[in-house]
């Protein structure tokens, strides 16, 4: 029979979650790098009462305890139950793995907010910067399907029904303009605030050598320093999630319109490795398409536990900052499953020139109009194309 520490009969190993199994920024946001950041911060903030002066120089040597040390997850996942979060038994562990005259320098000052707070914000960096790698790649990739299609025709559709002319580039050109937009967002955060207000806010046990302390924090941790602490004003937070949502509708859009186009009866667009079917043969699922989408409708809902726990009451929540720690991880997962599937989807994405006619004189037949109907409609977009193009060129200059 399995310990109740034993991880491995309910271990989350991505069964129910395709969209972000086996991509990188699962395992950049897995328990064992949210551990590996609790004791990197802890590491840091030893180093950081050390080079302010509040700290002997001799405790350097607890900095460098921690760093070495390696944590079970699951058993700290267990253990906080107790005390309703993880730091308090990490903290137990790393004191006991220094030398004495050192122990009372491990997590000085601080509280678990703080810890786990700077933890996750160092998880979500690294999870944002390969979401922006992603969504670069992905930019570039449509970049050039976008200029190589500027001037092939096909149907726009609105309300699912044919329209008017449009051409492929001029709809690529639309789904780079909002992966543009992910980018700018995501970068945002790509560094992010850690959080040092011990258990009010006020950074009382450093006195007026706070703002030193915090600042040489940071430094140690290569991320921002707040101007204030941040405990109840959840603006990193819900920075990250509107980017992460806005990176994952970006992705969402193009998977919904390749999901339309693969359509056996549209024909104009097919993945590059078709999914298969469990019980007819035949089919050749859009199955990278359809993960993408099902990433981007769970983004708002994730987002909206985060956004629904912003508004945190006094100077530390109760229940609200524990709401936010499960959908913060579920947001960076999300937008990094969608956008490294996009990005493989595209890049594999073939078009078929022969459908897209098909279903063009099939709009010229049901309104009765010619091949110079469809130059009104379309000999202008390579303006927009342009627009766009150079848009691509700024944001990646």
């Amino acid at each position: 029979m399995s310990s109740r520490a034993d991880g491995g009969a309910s271990a989350d190993v991505g069964l129910l979650s395709p969209a972000t199994a086996g991509t990188t920024v699962e395992s950049l946001t897995g328990d064992h790098a949210v551990v590996a950041a609790m004791v990197r911060a802890e590491a840091a903030l030893v180093r950081a009462l050390v080079e302010v002066g509040l700290a002997p120089a001799s405790a350097a040597a607890a900095a460098d305890a921690i760093d070495a040390l390696t944590l079970d997850a699951r058993t700290l996942a267990v253990e906080a139950v107790e005390g309703g979060n993880p730091v308090i038994p990490l903290v137990r562990r790393l004191r006991a793995a220094v030398a004495d005259d050192d122990a009372s320098w491990v997590h000085h000052g601080t509280t678990s907010q703080d810890v786990l707070d700077t933890a996750l914000m160092l998880v979500a960096a690294n999870a944002a910067r390969q979401v922006e790698t992603d969504l670069t790649r992905l930019a570039h990739s449509l970049a050039s399907l976008c200029d190589r299609t500027r001037a092939v025709p096909m149907v726009a559709r609105t309300l699912t029904q044919q329209a008017l002319p449009t051409t492929l580039g001029m709809r690529v050109a639309g789904w780079l303009a909002g992966v543009h937009d992910a980018v700018r967002a995501v970068r945002t955060c790509t560094t992010l605030p850690v959080s040092l207000g011990g258990a009010v806010g006020t950074a009382s046990a450093y006195g007026a050598a706070g703002p030193d302390v915090l600042t040489a924090f940071a430094g140690f941790l290569e991320q921002t320093a707040p101007v204030v602490s941040w405990h109840t004003r959840r603006t990193p937070v819900l920075q990250l999630a509107s980017a992460m949502v806005l990176a994952g509708e970006g992705c969402g859009k193009i998977a919904a319109d390749v999901l339309v186009m693969s359509q056996t009866e549209v024909g104009e667009a097919r993945e590059d490795h078709g999914g298969p079917s469990s019980a007819m043969a035949h089919k050749a699922n859009p199955a990278q398409a359809v993960l993408v989408a099902a990433a981007a409708r769970q983004l708002p809902a994730a987002g909206s536990v985060l956004a629904a726990s912003a508004a945190a009451e006094q100077e530390r929540p109760a229940g609200a900052w524990h709401a936010e720690w499960q959908p913060l991880r579920a947001v960076l997962r999300l937008a990094g499953g969608a956008a490294e599937r996009t990005a493989d989807l595209v890049a594999g994405l073939q078009l078929d020139h022969d459908a897209l006619r098909r279903n063009l004189d099939r709009l010229l037949q049901a309104v009765g109009e010619d091949e110079a109907w469809v130059g009104l409609h379309t000999d202008h977009v390579g303006t927009w194309i342009d627009r766009v193009l150079a848009q691509h060129e700024e944001v990646f200059a």
